[in-house]
């Protein structure tokens, strides 16, 4: 049974969009800007409206609530959101001792957690953004270009933690510009091309 599975799934802007994704698979997904991905990503999340179905675990999304499904479904956006000051605000208290050991991984500093938002880089902030989603054990990750605003070395380290929690059953959509990076994350790979989806 695959963990995330998608049928018929559309909005008045896009697809129908079919898919499946097996527990801890990385699926690669490219195309032009304004092709769909990012509408696809959000309908699987249950951001935007839309018709179809989707199932995780072989349950269906109907079943659960808004919330619960989004805290099993998590989309991360290149630049997400930050809604408080603090860094470690972000975090569920219970996560904070594990996440820490997880900085140093990504090149982030222990003092990481004491730090202000605003004082952070763009790259500081898509890093501790995956760590924001990870700390929350999602069973799907939904990546939309994730690496865009870091330097080399950093995208491989990103690259590496989430292979690992992969490793581990988590499933991951990765939207990417990179043939490079998405031959290095996925063995499966499509592309998004006129709002539809084309095994590449």
């Amino acid at each position: 049974m695959p963990q995330l599975s998608i049928r018929g799934l559309r909005s008045a802007h896009g697809g129908p969009f079919d898919l499946d994704i097996g527990r801890g698979e990385c699926v690669s997904l490219m195309g032009p800007s304004g092709s769909g991905k990012t509408l696809f990503m959000r309908l699987i999340a249950d951001l935007d409206p839309g018709s179809g179905d989707v199932w995780l675990g072989g349950r269906e999304r109907g079943t659960w609530s808004a919330p619960q499904w989004r805290r099993q479904v998590i989309y991360q956006t290149a630049e997400p959101a930050w809604w408080s000051g603090s860094v470690a605000a972000h975090f569920p208290p219970h996560t904070l001792d594990e996440i820490r050991g997880l900085l140093p991984l990504l090149g982030l500093p222990d003092t990481t957690f004491d730090s202000d938002v605003e004082r952070l880089s763009t790259g500081e902030r898509q890093r501790l953004a995956l760590l924001r989603s990870l700390a929350r054990k999602p069973k799907v990750l939904l990546l939309d270009e994730p690496t865009a605003s870091l330097d080399a070395a950093s995208t491989l380290a990103m690259e590496s933690l989430v292979q690992r929690y992969s490793s581990d059953g988590m499933s991951v959509l990765w939207v990417t510009h990179s043939q490079d990076q998405a031959h290095r994350v996925a063995a499966r790979h499509y592309d998004v091309v006129a709002r539809q989806l084309c095994a590449s």
